[in-house]
């Protein structure tokens, strides 16, 4: 508790991990004001098109390992977007236990009408740093995500 000297100074407004998932939620919420309203789509709906849109056709676990999305959550999203006609599922004619999920035309529509809208979006949260800090703040976020793809989580708990 407070003044404890066997607990080490934390003060969670300063925690990194913290910071980051903070920001990431109001970033993904300023983003989401694009898809939710227009295109009624949520964000891990908009995070599968978007590398399903990006990267081609894959497997649930595909969409799982670029997102870092769980199963369940993943699941439930390719059913949400197959209900509604954003993707199409077949099966892997060289494996047929996988399924291969990709997006349909209309998904392809809905998917080239957000991303402007999303850079743009991004564009504006971006705008107040410099060219110089932009890249610095790349180069961070590539490091973290290497250091944290890396590293053994498991043993520092």
């Amino acid at each position: 508790m407070p003044g404890d000297a066997a607990i080490p100074d934390f003060a969670i407004n300063r925690f990194t991990p913290f910071r980051l998932s903070v920001l990431s939620n109001r970033m993904t919420r300023a983003v989401a004001r694009v898809y939710m309203k227009r295109f009624k789509l949520s964000a891990p709906e908009w995070r599968t098109m978007a590398v399903l849109g990006l990267l081609g056709a894959m497997t649930a676990n595909g969409v799982v390992e670029h997102t870092a999305m769980d199963k369940v959550r993943v699941s439930r999203t390719v059913t949400r977007l197959l209900r509604t006609g954003h993707i199409t599922r077949r099966t892997d004619p060289l494996d047929r236990r996988r399924a291969i999920l990709e997006l349909t035309p209309k998904g392809v529509g809905v998917y080239r009408q957000i991303v402007p809208r999303a850079l743009a979006v991004e564009a504006e949260i971006l705008q107040d740093l410099t060219e110089a800090e932009r890249a610095a703040f790349e180069t961070a976020i590539g490091k973290l995500e290497g250091r944290v793809a890396t590293i053994a989580l498991d043993a520092l708990v």
